[in-house]
């Protein structure tokens, strides 16, 4: 009972029924957490003080028969005399004020209606209100969950660094004075909720199926076993201060920094404007023929884009061509072909552009079925010459339907820098400038949904400074950039050889790209591909149906799984590589060779020794001969 109250009190702990809860461990964690955000969300004034008392606060006392009469439990102990804390030193008690009197504090200058209770000098009327007398006796404590011990709040404002966001606060903070924990906690930092919605507190422009809890700590060892995690409201690591309090949903793999996940940052304006918003960058009616990346499939691509509706430009190839349906046999081809079809493991890709060739009509070799060339209908009408090229300005670049001067058709594309041995286009003045025909067409601007509602410009040459946000490699040349973040990056490769969906024989439904960790995925992950771990913080494929993942680079193995990429570099390294040509020179062998991919049954090369896997190699059926790409060709010489 309180002196200036006539009911009884009864000490209510907020902490108590979850307490319970958890030591029962009866309920699953969602269940857990609604208990908790109902508590969390509790708040009440004191009737002494006036400030809030909340979940942090822990123990309160609540009046057996009025129903909004609470005070803190510091509040309810204070002593009735204290002494020293006037300038003479003289014995302060704790009152209560007369009718018809308001009044300031003196220590903080906060105004007081009557009836109110202060400390008061009654020989040099100095007197101070209760929440300063419980700052100065250090009873203003609260129960954190991030120390052992209650934590005071300290009587004096201050302006300095506060250890749990690790930004400058001005204002009260609150510490340990019972042991020697060095940290500093300011009151906004103190009083954050132990579960939150992000959608809540960034008004839905970021948004998370489950609660994010804070957590105290985000250790070295930590981030080093989740790839090292970027906040996904601002993107920055948090490698550089590992005892700053976070936001995380460790089922999903998801992470934010504080003043991220609660909007409090002074330029979150700006961040507002960066992944996942609706606010665009640009104006869609200054960017008509804008291309949307990445396309939806893998037969998709931007040569597809720009002349599926041309007219013809001619065709370059030693024999006639014909426009069918290669399903029906005709009276030249007496059987019928079938499309690509990962599925069933049947690859079928065009000779131009190298992409898979899904419907018809297309056009085929009349050459009586002693050749195989194929290639899209819209494939066929690439211009003969570039003229003014943006990568080469000087010459006029010539398609060529093989690259001139390179060994087996194989070059290397002076933009994508991956090999290809589909047409080229080439300047035949520069022994040193070949384009694939995709990069040839490579627009000024793009966008992206890794990027969402930002336009990517084009950019030649660059600094080493950014890194490519599929791949992690860093970016030189020919990349396109976000002109309003300056550090987000994607190399033209991944722009335009990874697809929305793809399909493989390992799973049955089609697999979307994702670019962050999967909700609710409760294991970890590895490629159905490889059989390798996937590193959910960068792009791979996944099934929402079958929970089953694919790296990006092990997408296009459909003929045998051995054929996959030695590392995950984001693009399949033979992406625009069409496997199976033959080739015949007794200088290197005395038996036709094939034209594959190495894998690791296949050894070491029969000239170098190095070992073939993940190579470009010719291949004897006849024997267990085998040599790499560079080997035969110096050999051919």
């Amino acid at each position: 009972m309180m002196f200036e109250h006539e009911h009884p009190f009864s000490l209510i702990d907020l902490w108590s029924e979850q307490l319970q809860r958890e030591a029962e461990s009866e309920e699953d964690e969602e269940e857990k957490d609604d208990i908790l955000i109902a508590k969390q969300d509790f708040k009440c004034l004191c009737s002494r003080c006036g400030e809030d008392i909340n979940w942090y606060h822990r123990y309160y006392y609540s009046c057996c028969h009025c129903s909004d009469y609470c005070v803190h439990k510091f509040c309810a102990e204070l002593p009735k005399r204290v002494e020293d804390f006037c300038v003479v030193g003289h014995t302060l008690d704790l009152t209560q004020t007369a009718p018809s009197w308001s009044w300031n504090c003196n220590n903080c200058g906060r105004y007081h209606k009557s009836g109110d209770l202060w400390y008061r000098c009654d020989r040099c009327y100095f007197y101070f209100d209760v929440n300063c007398g419980t700052k100065m006796l250090q009873k203003n404590v609260i129960h954190h969950p991030s120390h052992k011990h209650p934590v005071s709040c300290i009587s004096k404002q201050l302006l300095t660094k506060c250890d749990a966001c690790g930004k400058e606060h001005k204002g009260n903070f609150y510490h340990c004075s019972i042991c020697l924990w060095p940290k500093m906690i300011h009151s906004d930092c103190a009083f954050l909720p132990q579960k939150l919605q992000i959608q809540d507190t960034t008004n839905d422009v970021f948004s998370h199926i489950h609660h994010l809890t804070l957590a105290y700590s985000f250790p070295y060892d930590d981030q080093r076993s989740k790839n090292w995690q970027g906040c996904r409201v601002c993107r920055k690591g948090f490698s550089d201060q590992p005892n700053l309090w976070i936001y995380k949903c460790e089922k999903c793999r998801y992470y934010t920094h504080l003043d991220c996940a609660t909007s409090r940052n002074e330029p979150f304006m700006s961040i507002l404007k960066s992944p996942g918003t609706s606010t665009k960058n640009y104006k869609d009616d200054e960017h008509l023929d804008l291309l949307h990346l990445p396309f939806p499939d893998p037969s998709y691509s931007i040569l597809k884009h720009l002349f599926s509706k041309e007219k013809a430009q001619g065709i370059i190839h030693k024999h006639p061509l014909i426009l069918e349906d290669i399903t029906i046999p005709t009276s030249s081809r007496k059987k019928s072909i079938s499309y690509h079809d990962p599925m069933k493991r049947i690859q079928l890709l065009c000779d131009v552009c190298v992409r898979p060739i899904t419907n018809g009509p297309i056009y085929v070799c009349d050459n009586k079925g002693q050749c195989n060339f194929v290639l899209h209908e819209w494939c066929s009408r690439l211009p003969a010459e570039l003229k003014d090229h943006p990568a080469h300005h000087q010459h006029t670049l010539v398609l060529h339907s093989k690259a001139p001067r390179k060994f087996f058709g194989v070059f290397w594309c002076d933009i994508c820098r991956l090999p290809c041995n589909g047409f080229a286009y080439c300047c035949m003045d520069c022994n040193n400038c070949i384009f694939d025909v995709h990069c040839a067409f490579l627009p000024k601007e793009i966008t992206h949904t890794s990027h969402p509602n930002h336009l990517f410009s084009r950019v030649h040459h660059g600094a080493w400074d950014n890194w490519c946000c599929i791949c992690r490699c860093y970016t030189d040349m020919n990349y396109f950039s976000c002109r309003t973040c300056n550090d987000f990056s994607l190399h033209a490769k991944c722009a335009l050889f990874i697809s929305e969906t793809t399909w493989n024989k390992c799973d049955k439904h089609p697999m979307k790209l994702s670019y962050f960790p999967i909700e609710n995925h409760k294991s970890d992950y590895f490629c159905e591909v490889c059989e390798r771990e996937l590193i959910p913080e960068r792009p791979f494929y996944h099934c929402h149906e079958c929970m089953q993942s694919m790296h990006t680079t092990c997408a296009p193995s459909i003929l045998q799984y051995e054929t996959y990429d030695r590392d995950d570099k984001g693009v399949y390294e033979f992406v625009n590589v069409k496997f199976g040509g033959r080739y015949e020179n007794s200088k290197v062998h005395p038996h036709p060779l094939s034209f594959v991919q190495g894998i690791q049954d296949d050894g070491q090369c029969h000239k170098c020794g190095c070992r073939l896997q993940f190579k470009m190699i010719f291949k004897c059926l006849t024997c267990e001969f085998a040599v790499d790409y560079d080997c035969c060709s110096e050999t051919s010489e």
